[in-house]
């Protein structure tokens, strides 16, 4: 499955913006995790001590899904359904 990363798609406008729209998700680049399945070439930010911790030793978990709620948190889901209604 392709990564679907809005984090990418902002590293490569290079500018962050409040919210994407569909001809952000089409730019062309192969950081785009939209277009491209797998993880992108490189990094897209220096990661801390605990990020790096979480990918040497993931949660062992049933959430695929997370979209960034309104009040700035994020909300996780395990269904691609469940994640279609967060995003409204």
């Amino acid at each position: 499955m392709k990564l679907q990363s809005c984090a990418t798609i902002q590293y490569i406008l290079g500018q962050p913006k409040e919210r994407l729209n569909e001809s952000d998700l089409n730019v062309d680049s192969p950081y785009n995790t939209y277009l491209y399945y797998g993880l992108p070439p490189g990094p897209i930010c220096n990661p801390g001590l605990d990020s790096i911790k979480a990918a040497l030793e993931p949660a062992d978990t049933e959430w695929l899904y997370f979209v960034l709620g309104p009040d700035g948190r994020h909300i996780f889901t395990k269904t691609y359904q469940d994640h279609l209604k967060n995003k409204m």
